[in-house]
């Protein structure tokens, strides 16, 4: 019996793995609600781990963008790669050099196409000091969103809140680094939170669980571990899905504007964050997160970048100016400390 014809859908974003993150929920919800389509997602390889377990129509293809699918021909070769002329519609959700390029092929080949919409003008007006009106962006799911709804698949209730602490939880996690230095709370007050909620944890009977990803962090995260009682640190112990079980077991987390901040949504889990150079307002909070459990300063000059990548016009990062005393309270406060 021949088995069944599906239509195909490509979905396309490359980077960061928070972004693609925040496209999970999405994926899922069109794959299980229509499955007479197949779902294909197209990314670096990294973000793989994100879309196991899915419904048995969801595909994923990494790119290597670094190697064989570098500058325009290798862009040629991917869409070989990808047998580009067997898909029925195409989601960028990047619209960058390359997914423009990518969709532009497709669009000429006759595929319904649509892209994501990411406010360029409005997010310039944002980041503007000398703006005296700044406004609330669209979240980035709903743009994600009204991508999909363009081409004809409707999605609604992505997540529920990661509302309050789940009593069969234990531990609190800690991710205290992110891409930019604009968005990295300072290491050494970190060090004092780390310490007083190693101590708090193990009072507990549980631990503080440190989560990181280059070199760098991990000597960082291990000497923390050594030096404290109730630390443990998983930075390069564990795989991205292992790192995101853990998470769903945890009481809360602890990030940075972060990539950990959004696979701690994807498990369902609370996140208070720390938000320097960028602001919760350009669109990048977690799924199911709140703004109230964003610790961050209400200062004129922010937010001086989208993605925290700008210097400090004062030299001094003041924006993660926020005291250690703080940012404990607030987790105490969050899992019933006293």
């Amino acid at each position: 019996m021949q088995s069944e014809v599906r239509k195909r859908l490509l979905v396309i974003r490359f980077s960061a793995l928070g972004d693609v993150a925040m496209l999970v929920p999405l994926i899922r919800q069109v794959a299980e609600r229509y499955p007479d389509w197949e779902v294909t997602m197209l990314s670096r390889q990294q973000c793989a781990p994100l879309f196991k377990g899915m419904s048995s129509n969801v595909r994923f293809f990494g790119a290597d963008l670094k190697g064989r699918h570098h500058r325009f021909w290798g862009l040629d070769s991917l869409l070989r790669e990808i047998d580009y002329r067997s898909y029925d519609a195409v989601a960028d959700m990047h619209d960058v050099l390359r997914s423009q390029y990518l969709r532009t092929r497709m669009f000429l080949a006759g595929k319904r196409c649509a892209h994501v919409f990411k406010a360029r003008v409005q997010r310039w007006l944002l980041v503007r000091h000398n703006y005296h009106h700044k406004q609330r962006l669209v979240p980035m799911i709903e743009r994600y969103r009204a991508v999909f709804t363009e081409l004809g698949f409707v999605t609604s209730g992505i997540m529920p809140a990661a509302d309050g602490c789940v009593p069969d939880k234990t531990n609190v996690g800690i991710a205290p680094f992110a891409a930019h230095k604009g968005k990295i709370y300072p290491l050494e007050r970190m060090e004092r939170v780390v310490e007083a909620l190693g101590n708090e944890m193990e009072g507990r009977g549980e631990k503080v669980l440190l989560f990181g990803g280059g070199e760098k962090e991990q000597t960082v995260l291990e000497e923390w571990a050594r030096k404290y009682k109730g630390v443990e640190s998983l930075a390069g112990k564990k795989t991205m899905d292992e790192e995101i079980e853990i998470m769903r077991g945890l009481r809360l987390m602890l990030t940075m504007d972060s990539a950990n901040m959004h696979l701690a949504s994807l498990a369902g889990t609370r996140v208070l964050s720390i938000w320097g150079a960028t602001h919760p307002w350009a669109g990048f909070l977690g799924y199911g997160q709140k703004e109230s459990d964003c610790i961050q300063l209400d200062l004129p000059c922010r937010p001086c970048s989208i993605y925290g990548n700008r210097f400090c016009k004062y030299r001094d990062y003041r924006c993660l100016d926020i005291s250690s005393e703080e940012v404990i309270r607030r987790v105490k406060d969050a899992i019933g400390g006293e």
